[in-house]
């Protein structure tokens, strides 16, 4: 079973976003429900999933949930006798950066992160990381549009500027901010990021990323030895470093990972198996 999320003014429709994998699921014989998403970040689980039937596996394709409204979402479903194939403990293991750092250090740039925003946890991880360039996030999500205000720190090592940075980058946030600052280290990439779809712990589509949809990934990129992380579903998306190393950006939940308009629907869906 899909599970989309509804419509917000026609709530027996799938939501636009989602609409065309939708039709690509109804096309390839599998069970399509809607989800109410304003109702599950609403703290409203049962009422979110009420029009979902009974069902033995999902796979959840919409808008972003964080970890403790996913867990919601999962023990309503349970209790309709459906499960997730992404239990909740998977689910933030795979959103937060935490969860999946470790499984691939070497891999990606060096971070380091406090728990909560606080000055002082602030400045303690941005003593470990040391001097130099950063960039900066929570848990869950940067601020990159915002590049020089609430992303970039030049400098580390320069208390003053770094916590105005990290200021900015909370009151944007607002309640969306997510566990804690996350502070990685600077690296310079070339090209577009690549975003690659795993299921299983093996990678079934390669595509563009969402935010250069029509920048198609190129013949050579090296995909990442993801044994460690042992998720069901999730992207990792990657970029080019200027040394030519292929590098690991990010590792998301497939579920809430957007998925870039060059791609057919009907490649992801099949992807999913």
């Amino acid at each position: 079973m899909l599970l989309v999320p509804s419509d917000v003014l026609r709530p027996r429709r799938p939501d636009e976003h989602f609409a065309d994998e939708a039709g690509a699921a109804r096309e390839a014989g599998i069970e399509v429900a809607l989800v109410d998403h304003d109702a599950l970040a609403s703290d409203d689980a049962d009422g979110g999933v009420a029009r979902v039937p009974a069902g033995a596996d999902a796979v959840y394709r919409g808008w972003m949930l964080d970890a403790d409204r996913y867990a919601a979402m999962a023990r309503a479903l349970t209790a309709r006798g459906v499960s997730l194939r992404t239990g909740p403990e998977q689910y933030r293991r795979a959103h937060e950066l935490p969860g999946w750092y470790a499984a691939i250090v070497g891999d990606t740039p060096e971070s380091v992160w406090t728990v909560g925003d606080g000055r002082a946890e602030f400045r303690r991880v941005c003593g470990e990381l040391g001097a130099g360039p950063a960039v900066l996030r929570d848990y869950t999500k940067s601020m990159k549009h915002y590049w020089h205000e609430a992303a970039y720190l030049p400098d580390v090592a320069d208390d003053a500027a770094a916590w105005a940075v990290a200021s900015r980058f909370r009151e944007l946030r607002g309640n969306g901010f997510a566990g804690g600052f996350v502070v990685r280290r600077f690296e310079s990439f070339v090209g577009a990021e690549v975003r690659t779809w795993w299921v299983g712990g093996v990678c079934r589509l390669v595509t563009a990323h969402p935010d250069t949809p029509g920048e198609l990934p190129p013949a050579d990129v090296v995909l990442p030895d993801l044994g460690g992380v042992d998720l069901p579903f999730v992207t990792v998306d990657l970029a080019r470093h200027v040394d030519g190393r292929w590098r690991v950006v990010e590792i998301g939940d497939g579920q809430v990972s957007d998925r870039p308009r060059s791609t057919e629907a009907a490649a992801l869906i099949t992807a999913l198996g």
